[in-house]
């Protein structure tokens, strides 16, 4: 596996990983500044590392997913037929979050979010009023990537609505001067528009499964080649059931999905995963005879067959995996389909068809990522810079060292970290929330009280916090042209000057000025962006929120 990211100098680097059953493992660092953008380079540097393990031992190259690697791997396996390259998946889900958080009722409460947010973390008194009403439970949450915080973030905001609304009603707040500063008035207005907690619903109900399948593909306890193709599948299924098969509400979505997933993760070993898991293969019988499935699975026994003679002795074997024959069809076989980790499942009872077994335990053994989503590498900083060769080599043993024992540590507790968390107390969101999150229409009004009719939109007109309050440069161009019409027909009417009045407006929440650079840093929903800024490597901090 390769993962480049940048140095802090605008430096270029390359790491090189190998992953097995027995987890991942850091093996070196190459300074690739001088040829990142040239495919051919970069191919000799990984076809050199191929050589170094020993192209026997692998079956996949994973790499980043930045265009100068189209051409790597296209050379890769031209040079070396019987193994594949693929895209890190973690990186296309990324991807496929930050292409839904451009969609204009995404990206605009992700922007109220991070508003609301950075003003209560910037404003002591505001912090801890909200300590006191949500029990100190902290809004900001840090994921593994930049899209999973941002879900994160909001998955706390709504576990927090009620609370929230609270503190921005409360005595405590209201006589706080705080709540007079235009950005405290921007944050009650945030908190008390049910239009925001709607879109809140909304991004989550179509971020949720997508986050579900990154932290599948960011785990070390099972190997995600396996269920990759059903989670993306299943993650389609759960976005349409969370809007009641309402496909205007989603068809967006799935378009970004679509566009992803068939130019990248659409992929043989991902075809060979979902077929030769017996957990699929013998509840849904159209698998058998699908044509990108039944295709895939035999170009992938084609490629990794070390002769004609080996690859069609397997495909005789996928007869008695079929029809469930001898082992396949023994009572603990079958009780076990869907429990037991499906290499485990082949090394126990695939023995009747080796050769068979030996590719299926190889592809389902298979990570999907490069580096289990981002990763911080800044100790890698100072291996580059100049210095003595024998000091030198010392940094380079010592990251060695420092590194596999992190990723050991990651091995080792498999079974009690929550993959793409990465502090407090992991309540991420899980496949039942996702349907359980409630109603997005704007129509359904919320009762403040139970047993009363007084509504939060009523709260919120009350407190002049309505939508007319957030305004876009145009919008506010435009009010001051017709200001200033409408003084020059007073002026010619009066025949008397007239001086302007100062009059308070509204700061604008959501425009894009240079002092929202820090977040939009964060989000990163410029639509503006280059694709190939796009397929950057994505090591980036969250902490700057």
């Amino acid at each position: 596996m390769s993962d480049g990211w940048t140095h802090i100098k605008n430096r270029t680097l390359i790491n090189f990983l190998v992953n097995s059953t027995a987890g991942t493992m850091f093996v070196k660092s190459i300074d690739a500044s001088a040829y990142m953008k040239t495919g051919i380079k970069i191919f000799e540097l990984l076809d050199n590392f191929v050589e170094e393990i020993g192209e026997q031992n692998i079956v996949q190259v994973v790499t980043d997913n930045g265009s100068n690697y189209v051409l790597v791997g296209k050379l890769l396996t031209a040079k070396r037929p019987h193994l594949f390259w693929t895209l890190c998946d973690a990186h296309c889900l990324d991807l496929m979050l930050k292409d839904i958080g451009k969609i204009a009722k995404v990206k605009t409460v992700i922007q109220k979010g991070i508003s609301l947010v950075g003003f209560i973390y910037n404003h002591t008194l505001a912090l801890n009023i909200m300590r006191k009403n949500i029990d100190n439970v902290e809004l900001v949450r840090h994921g593994v990537t930049r899209f999973a915080t941002t879900f994160l973030t909001l998955q706390r905001l709504h576990k927090q609505k009620t609370n929230l609304r609270k503190m921005f009603t409360s005595e405590e707040w209201l006589k706080s001067k705080a709540a007079n500063d235009p950005k405290g008035k921007k944050a009650t207005c945030i908190v008390l528009l049910t239009s925001f907690w709607n879109d809140i619903i909304y991004t989550l109900k179509v971020m949720g499964p997508l986050v579900q399948v990154l932290r599948l593909v960011d785990n070390e306890k099972k190997p995600a080649m396996a269920y990759i193709y059903a989670a993306i599948i299943k993650a389609k299924e759960d976005i349409r059931k969370a809007f009641n098969e309402q496909a205007s509400k989603y068809i967006d979505v799935f378009a970004i999905i679509d566009e992803r997933w068939k130019c990248q993760l659409h992929h043989p070993l991902h075809f060979v995963g979902y077929y030769l898991n017996p957990k699929y293969f013998y509840s849904k019988p159209e698998i058998e005879n699908d044509p990108i499935l039944v295709g895939g699975l035999h170009l992938c026994i084609e490629t990794l067959s070390e002769s004609h003679q080996m690859g069609d002795m397997t495909t005789t074997h996928l007869a008695e995996y079929k029809i469930a024959n001898g082992l396949f069809g023994l009572g603990g076989a079958i009780r076990q389909r869907a429990t037991l980790a499906p290499a485990e499942w082949w090394k126990t009872y695939g023995a009747q068809t080796p050769l068979l077994q030996l590719l299926a335990i190889k592809v389902l053994s298979l990570t999907c990522s490069s580096s289990g989503c981002e990763r911080n590498w800044s100790t890698f900083e100072h291996i580059h810079s100049k210095r003595s060769r024998l000091e030198h080599k010392r940094l380079e043993d010592l990251v060695f060292v420092k590194y596999n024992q992190t990723l050991k540590e990651r091995y080792d507790c498999r079974d009690v970290i929550e993959p793409i968390v990465l502090n407090d107390d992991g309540d991420y969101i899980n496949e039942f929330e996702v349907r359980d999150l409630g109603e997005d229409d704007e129509l359904v009004e919320e009762l403040v009280y139970a047993d009363d009719n007084l509504t939060w939109t009523d709260v919120a007109n009350a407190s002049e916090a309505n939508e007319p309050m957030v305004y876009t440069r145009r919008a506010t161009k435009e009010k001051a042209v017709a200001s200033a019409s409408k003084a020059i027909a007073q002026e010619a009417i009066s025949k008397k000057v007239v001086v302007e009045e100062d009059v308070e407006e509204v700061e604008p929440i959501y425009v894009e000025d240079d002092e929202d650079e820090e977040n939009e840093e964060y989000i990163e929903v410029d639509e503006e962006e280059e694709e190939e800024a796009e397929e950057e490597d994505y090591v980036e901090d969250h902490d700057d929120l």
